[in-house]
C-alpha cells in the first residue's frame, strides 16, 4: 500500500471549515471568525496573491494509507469474503434446512439484501475515507451503529480464529500416513473391522466423527454449557500460532419457514462480511475515483460461487458416507459447525497419497481463514486508529495496541478450546450473527437512506465513479430501490420473527440441548451489539442545544469535516460548506480590496431604489 499525503484536504474551503483554531486562514489584511463578523484584529502584511493563505502549524489530517491499486483492494476484499463461511457455515446451514429448499431465500435474501448493503458499505467507506466509527460523520446520531459494529466484529473475532485453531491442528495431524481418521490407522482398526465399508463405520461413529469429538475437541469429556472442563493444550498452542500469525501481520498494516430465512439472512451477511466493519475499513482506503459497484457484482458474485462449491463438495461426501452406513443422509453427520471437519477429512481418507491432499486442503482453509479474520481485525484497528490518529505515527504505540488486543482474543479465546469448547462456540457464533447483525444492518439502511438522504448517497456514488458509464446508472436504481423500500422491509419482517420466537425455538449442538440462562447469555451478546445505536444517539442528540425536535435535526447532519478527506471537486464545495455544523472556530483574513468590492456590490443593489 502507499501513503495518502492528505493534501486535497487542503485545496478547497471544505477544508478550511474543519481546521482548528491553531490554523487560521487570512485573507489580506482583516480578520474575521467562523461566524462572518470582522474583528479587530491589527492587519498582516498583505501577501502577493489573493489565494487563501494556510498559516504554519500542526498537520491537521494524519494522512491514511492507500490501496496500491484497484486489483489490490479487489483481491483483498474477495479474500475477506471469500473464507470459512463458505467452507463450513453454509453447507452446515443448507444441511440443517432441508438441503436444496434452502437455496430460495438464500438467494432473495442475496439479491435483495446481501448485494445492496455490501454496496453501501463499501460506498460509505470510500466516500468517507474513514472507519466504522469516524465515518458516521455522515450523520452523528447513527455513530452507534459503528460501536455496534465494533461489537459484532470482536464477538467474531473471538470464535472465528478457534476455526484457524482447528484447521492448525488437522494440519499437524495431516503429516502422518496413514492418517489418523483414516481406517487404516492402528486405533480405528477395532472401529472399522475388516474395511469392508471403506472409511466409514457400520455402527456409531465413523473415524473421522471419533478422531473429531475425542481427539480434537474432547466434548465426550463436557456435559455442556456449565462444564467447559480444562483446557486442551495442543487446540491452545494452535491457537497462539494463529493469533501470533494475525498479529505479525496485521502490523504490517492493510496494504421452520421463518428459521430457514433468519439462516439465509445471516449465512449472507456472515459469508460477505456485512455489518461487522471489514468491508467499510477497506474501502475507506480506496481511491476516491474506484468504481465500487463494479467490485460489489464481482466479489459477491465470487463469494456465491464458492459457496455453492463447498455445498456440491459437501452433499457428494454424506452421499457416500450414508451409502456406504446404510441410513438416510439426514442421520449421517451431527449438522454443526464441526460438519465440515468431518466431511472433508472423510474424503481425504478415500484419496491416493492421502496425507498430501490433506496438507493441501487445510493449507487452503487456513489461507482462506486468515484473509476473512483479517478483514474482521482490520475494522476494529481502523475504527481505533481513527479515533486516535497519533497511533499512526507512532510505530511503538500502534505495536503495542495490536499486541495488547491480540493477547486478549487469545486469552478469551481459551474458553473455546476447553472440552466444553465447542459449546460455547456455538452460542457465541448464533448471538453475533443473528440478531445483533441485523438490526445493525437495518438501522445503517434506514439511516443512510432517510437521515442522510437516499439521493445524497447515490449522488456520492455517481462522484467517485465519473465518469459513470450507462450500465451503473442503471443498476443504481435497482440499487436505491432495494435501499429504500425492498431491504428495510426484509430486514424488519426477519428481526421481527427472530423476536417473537427467540424463546420459544431451542438451541442446541448434536444431542444437547442448551439451557434457558445460555440462551439469554447469547441474547445478552446481541443485545449489547444493538444497544450502541440507541445509547450513542441519546448522547448525539444531548451535545445538541435547542428543542428536543431541533437536537434531533442538528443530530442529522452531517459535520463539515465529512467531506474534507474526498474533496473531488471545486463545484462541490459550496455544498461541503455548511457554517452551523462547524466544529471549531477558525479566522479568515479580508483586505481592504474585499471591503471595497462589497461596498461596491451594496451600491449596486441599492442604485435601483435611489432613482425610483
Amino acid at each position: 500500500m502507499q501513503d495518502e499525503s492528505g493534501k486535497a484536504a487542503f485545496e478547497s474551503p471544505a477544508a478550511v471549515s474543519g481546521s482548528s483554531a491553531q490554523n487560521p486562514v487570512h485573507l489580506n489584511g482583516h480578520t474575521v471568525t467562523s461566524n462572518g463578523h470582522n474583528s479587530t484584529a491589527p492587519s498582516s502584511p498583505p501577501p502577493q496573491s489573493d489565494a487563501i493563505v494556510i498559516s504554519p502549524g500542526p498537520a491537521l489530517i494524519i494522512p491514511r494509507e492507500q490501496w496500491g491499486g484497484k486489483y489490490e483492494f479487489l483481491l483483498s476484499c474477495l479474500g475477506y469474503s471469500v473464507g470459512l463461511g463458505n467452507v463450513w457455515r453454509f453447507p452446515y446451514l443448507c444441511y440443517r434446512n432441508g438441503g436444496g429448499v434452502f437455496l430460495i431465500p438464500y438467494f432473495i435474501m442475496l439479491f435483495f439484501t446481501g448485494v445492496p448493503l455490501f454496496l453501501m458499505e463499501l460506498s460509505l467507506g470510500q466516500y468517507g475515507a474513514a472507519g466504522p466509527i469516524t465515518v458516521w460523520k455522515c450523520c452523528p446520531l447513527l455513530k452507534g451503529i459503528g460501536i455496534g459494529m465494533l461489537c459484532v466484529s470482536t464477538l467474531v473475532c473471538l470464535y472465528y480464529n478457534i476455526i484457524i485453531a482447528w484447521t492448525f491442528y488437522y494440519l499437524g495431524s495431516s503429516f502422518q500416513s496413514p492418517l489418523p481418521w483414516s481406517c487404516d490407522a492402528v486405533a480405528n482398526v477395532g472401529l472399522c473391522g475388516n474395511n469392508s465399508t471403506g472409511n466409514s463405520s457400520v455402527e456409531g461413529l465413523s473415524p473421522t466423527e471419533k478422531f473429531w469429538n475425542e481427539q480434537v475437541l474432547g466434548v465426550v469429556n463436557s456435559e455442556g454449557l456449565h462444564d467447559p472442563g480444562p483446557v486442551r493444550w495442543p487446540l491452545a498452542l494452535c491457537l497462539l500460532a494463529a493469533w501470533v500469525i494475525v498479529f505479525l501481520c496485521m502490523f504490517k498494516g492493510i496494504r421452520s419457514s421463518g428459521k430457514v430465512w433468519n439462516d439465509a439472512a445471516s449465512q449472507v451477511f456472515y459469508s460477505l462480511g456485512i455489518g461487522v466493519g471489514g468491508l467499510l475499513s477497506m474501502a475507506s482506503y480506496n481511491k476516491f475515483d474506484n468504481n465500487v459497484i463494479r467490485d460489489t457484482l464481482i466479489i459477491t458474485a465470487g463469494n456465491c460461487g464458492t459457496s455453492f462449491f463447498a455445498g456440491f463438495a459437501i452433499f457428494s461426501i454424506l452421499g457416500h458416507m450414508a451409502w456406504k452406513k446404510g441410513v438416510p443422509v439426514a442421520e449421517v453427520a451431527d449438522s454443526g459447525p464441526g460438519l465440515a471437519f468431518v466431511a472433508y477429512p472423510e474424503a481425504l481418507a478415500l484419496l491416493p497419497g492421502s496425507a498430501f491432499w490433506s496438507v493441501m486442503f487445510f493449507l487452503m482453509l487456513f489461507m482462506l481463514g486468515i484473509d476473512t479474520l483479517f478483514g474482521n481485525m482490520e475494522g476494529i484497528t481502523t475504527a481505533v486508529l481513527d479515533e486516535f490518529p497519533h497511533l499512526r505515527t507512532n510505530a511503538l504505540h500502534k505495536s503495542l495496541f495490536l499486541g495488547a488486543l491480540c493477547t486478549c482474543f487469545y486469552l478469551m479465546g481459551l474458553l473455546l478450546v476447553t472440552d466444553g469448547g465447542i459449546y460455547w462456540f456455538t452460542l457465541i457464533d448464533s448471538s453475533s450473527t443473528s440478531f445483533g447483525l441485523i438490526v445493525i444492518t437495518l438501522f445503517m439502511c434506514i439511516g443512510i437512506s432517510f437521515f442522510y438522504g437516499i439521493n445524497q448517497f447515490c449522488q456520492d456514488i455517481v462522484d467517485m465513479i465519473c465518469p459513470c458509464p450507462p450500465w451503473c446508472l442503471k443498476v443504481l436504481l435497482y440499487f436505491k430501490a432495494c435501499w429504500v423500500f425492498v431491504t428495510p422491509f426484509l430486514l424488519l419482517f426477519i428481526m421481527t420473527y427472530i423476536f417473537i420466537e427467540m424463546y420459544n425455538t431451542s438451541l442446541h449442538y448434536g444431542s444437547y440441548v442448551y439451557p434457558r440462562w445460555g440462551k439469554a447469555l447469547g441474547a445478552c451478546m446481541a443485545a449489547t451489539c444493538c444497544l450502541q445505536i440507541l445509547i450513542w444517539a441519546i448522547v448525539a442528540i444531548a451535545k445538541e442545544k435547542g428543542t428536543l425536535k431541533e437536537r434531533f435535526q442538528k443530530s442529522i447532519r452531517p459535520l463539515n469535516s465529512w467531506r474534507v478527506n474526498n474533496v473531488n471537486s471545486n463545484n462541490r464545495v459550496e455544498e461541503q460548506m455548511e457554517p452551523g455544523r462547524v466544529e471549531t472556530p477558525f479566522d479568515v483574513t479580508l483586505t481592504d480590496m474585499d471591503f471595497t468590492a462589497m461596498n461596491w456590490d451594496n451600491a449596486t443593489q441599492a442604485s435601483p431604489h435611489k432613482g425610483q
